[in-house]
């Protein structure tokens, strides 16, 4: 392992995943660089210059962040993390390397320094035809049984499910995946030898035999709140496209829906009730065309797949018998009584036709089971309740 590498693994130690001075700094100066400059307690003088005239930051807000990275040098130890990489069966994959997933650096300066990975599945190439299935920890049976029908045909047609790992959609997504042919693909907010939440660790066994746990912390790593919302981003960046199945107005699905939308990755939702505060957040998204409307896993592959390639099926309602009768067939339906019954002369007088077009328009209403002939005369039949 190269020098470079090995610095990248000590960085995410020193900084919080996300971080766009790191990551800046990074691109200037190179992994082994920084790692040097927070070491040696110093900033480069241009680079220092610069991000004071990029964000207006005054000296002293660098310094602390030189300081809470230099407070975490403690920490840094690239051979232990390596070696409880080894036992825990995870590799590490970096940008530039033939595994990195180039959607990644669309994220620019936050753009994750390095990538744990935990399971079979060859990572960048399951990446290629992912899609993200995000919504609500406390879902609904609805919105369980949604993600998983649309994770389970998504997976069969060859596309990646990408989520969360956490309780609700995120767990019934890739499980609704792991029925499919497609590996699935799990983003973590703590180390991928940590399983969090303690409930799904079969699920994060199944995931690592079939797809691949990510994670841009180092192994051992515990979960916090802000990696949360951070690590959305990369859920965003690795996907063709976002899908919200249920979500709350506050929700870290929507968090993720904008990451996929500053990334100009394809955003879309699921309606639910509009009685359900689980959908609201949905519901919001569709109002303020912020996400396209999808009700079927063959509507999100149209939007999200190749142009003209993969179209979905129009859906039509199903053709009844009244729906081929002519404009004159139908004036003389609407000429039948519903009680007794009338003669054919009444009925070409009513409808507006000569007798023999309504003896034949009736021959024709009788034949398909709409009219009948009584010794009254012709009526209606009545319709059989549904």
């Amino acid at each position: 392992m190269n020098g470079e590498t090995e610095a990248r693994i000590a960085l995410a130690r020193v900084a919080e995943p996300g971080d766009r001075v790191m990551g800046r700094l990074v691109a200037a100066h190179g992994a082994a660089g920084a790692l040097a400059c927070v070491r040696a307690g110093r900033w480069p003088g241009e680079f220092a210059a610069a991000e004071r005239a990029r964000a207006g930051r005054r000296e002293s807000d660098l310094e602390r962040r030189l300081e809470s990275w230099r407070a975490r040098l403690p920490l840094v130890d690239p051979g232990r993390d390596l070696a409880a990489t080894e036992r825990a069966g995870a590799r590490v994959v970096v940008p530039g390397d033939p595994g990195w997933p180039t959607q990644l650096d669309d994220l620019g300066d936050a753009r994750p320094l390095i990538l744990w990975l935990r399971g079979d599945a060859e990572f960048r190439f399951a990446c290629l035809r992912s899609v993200a299935i995000v919504g609500s920890r406390a879902c609904t049976a609805y919105g369980a049984q949604v993600a998983a029908d649309f994770a389970g045909t998504l997976s069969e047609r060859g596309w990646t499910v990408v989520s969360g790992g956490a309780y609700g959609i995120d767990g019934a997504a890739h499980r609704g995946a792991l029925s499919g042919g497609a590996p699935t693909v799990c983003v973590l907010a703590c180390g991928v030898d940590v399983p969090y939440p303690a409930g799904h660790t079969h699920l994060f066994d199944a995931i690592r035999a079939d797809g691949v746990l990510v994670s841009e912390s180092p192994p051992g790593a515990r979960p916090a709140r802000t990696r949360f919302l951070v690590r959305n981003r990369v859920i965003a960046a690795l996907s063709r496209g976002t899908l919200v199945v249920e979500a709350a107005i506050r929700s870290g699905a929507l968090n993720t829906a904008a990451h996929a939308a500053d990334l100009s990755r394809h955003v879309a939702a699921v309606p639910g009730p509009v009685t359900s505060e689980l959908s609201a957040g949905c519901h919001r998204l569709l109002r303020e065309s912020a996400a396209t409307c999808v009700t079927t896993p063959e509507e999100l592959i149209e939007l999200i797949g190749e142009m003209g390639g993969d179209l979905a099926p129009v859906r039509r309602a199903p053709t009844l018998p009244l729906d081929t009768l002519s404009p004159e067939a139908r004036r003389v339906l609407d000429a039948l009584p519903a009680r007794g019954g009338a003669g054919p002369a009444t009925i070409a007088i009513a409808a507006g036709l000569p007798l023999t077009d309504a003896l034949a328009h009736l021959g024709h209403l009788s034949a398909i089971g709409q009219a009948r002939q009584t010794p009254q005369g012709w009526r209606r039949r009545p319709t059989p309740p549904p």
